[in-house]
């Protein structure tokens, strides 16, 4: 549903919102293999914010080097 992957010197940083059928939406956030951040909602103004923070962090990112792939 939404998938951002960034790049830099072998690092990895994903931000990945999923269906997840009746019980909402997942919110992840990992960096290599580590899950940083996880929630399911079940509102979508929180996935949106969610989404939102996000982007935020991806600009972050790209401003600093990193390659969205």
């Amino acid at each position: 549903m939404y998938a951002r992957v960034f790049q830099k010197s072998g690092q990895v940083t994903r931000f990945i919102i999923t269906n997840a059928d009746i019980s909402g939406w997942e919110v992840r956030e990992e960096q290599d293999s580590l899950v940083i951040r996880s929630a399911r909602y079940t509102d979508w103004h929180r996935v949106e914010r969610a989404r939102m923070a996000f982007a935020i962090k991806a600009r972050t990112l790209a401003s600093a080097g990193w390659k969205e792939s």
